[in-house]
C-alpha cells in the first residue's frame, strides 16, 4: 500500500492539499442546517450529525500523527454536543490546525502511527477524509460540493494516485466498499474517485 511519493505530482505538499481542501469543505459545514442532523447521508452507516462528529475526530487526531505522536480512534466523542452553537466554526478551527500541523517541517516524511505507516500515505488518508466526507456531507443536505477545476485538480490527481495504492488493504478491512460502476467516457475524475472508495456519485437524499 505505499502511496508514499514525496509531495504530490503538481508539486504540492500534502499541507497546501489539505489547504485547498479545507477551503472546499468550509462552505459546507458552515450551511450544515440543525434540521437535517439526523438525515441519511451517501456513507450507510452515519447520518450527517454523526458523519460531522467522525470528520471532527478525524481532524484532531490526525494533527497528532502529523506530530508522529499516538492517535486515539478507540471512540469518537459527541463533539457537536461538547461544542455548543458554535461547532460549525470549532471543526473547521480543527481544520486550520490540520493544515498547520501538516505544514510543519518533517510533518510528510518518515513514518508516524502505530502502524509505522509512511507519512505521507496517512497525510493522504487525512486528505480523502476531508474532500469525501465534505462532498458526503453537501450531498446529504442538499448542497453543492465544489471540488476543483475538473481533470486539471491537484487534490482529486494527488487522491487518484492514492486510492489506487490503499483501495485493497481498505477493501479488506470495511473501509472502501467495492467500486461502483462509472461510465468511463462521462465521468469527471472527481466522479471516478468517489466511485473508487465504493460510494455512488450520483447519490442524493431525496
Amino acid at each position: 500500500m505505499d502511496t508514499s511519493r514525496t509531495s504530490s505530482d503538481s508539486g504540492l505538499r500534502i499541507s497546501e492539499l489539505l489547504a485547498l481542501a479545507a477551503e472546499r469543505a468550509a462552505p459546507v459545514v458552515r450551511a450544515l442546517p440543525d434540521d437535517r442532523l439526523g438525515d441519511p447521508t451517501p456513507c450507510a452507516d452515519y447520518d450527517v450529525r454523526a458523519l460531522a462528529n467522525h470528520l471532527f475526530h478525524v481532524v484532531v487526531q490526525f494533527q497528532e500523527l502529523a506530530a508522529k505522536r499516538n492517535s486515539d480512534f478507540s471512540e469518537t466523542p459527541d463533539h457537536l454536543a461538547h461544542s455548543g452553537d458554535d461547532w460549525r466554526e470549532r471543526l473547521l478551527g480543527e481544520v486550520d490546525k490540520l493544515v498547520l500541523a501538516w505544514g510543519e517541517p518533517g510533518a510528510d516524511e518518515g513514518t508516524t502511527g502505530a502502524m509505522d505507516m509512511p507519512a505521507e500515505t496517512v497525510g493522504c488518508m487525512v486528505l480523502l477524509d476531508l474532500t469525501v466526507h465534505a462532498w458526503d456531507l453537501a450531498r446529504a443536505t442538499g448542497q453543492e460540493y465544489r471540488q476543483g477545476d475538473g481533470e486539471g485538480d491537484a487534490v482529486v490527481e494527488r487522491l487518484t494516485a492514492a486510492v489506487a495504492g490503499m483501495a485493497p488493504m481498505a477493501r479488506k478491512m470495511g473501509v472502501f466498499g467495492e467500486a461502483v460502476p462509472v461510465d468511463e467516457s462521462r465521468a469527471t475524475a472527481f466522479e471516478r474517485l468517489l466511485a473508487e472508495t465504493g460510494r455512488d456519485p450520483y447519490w442524493t437524499a431525496r
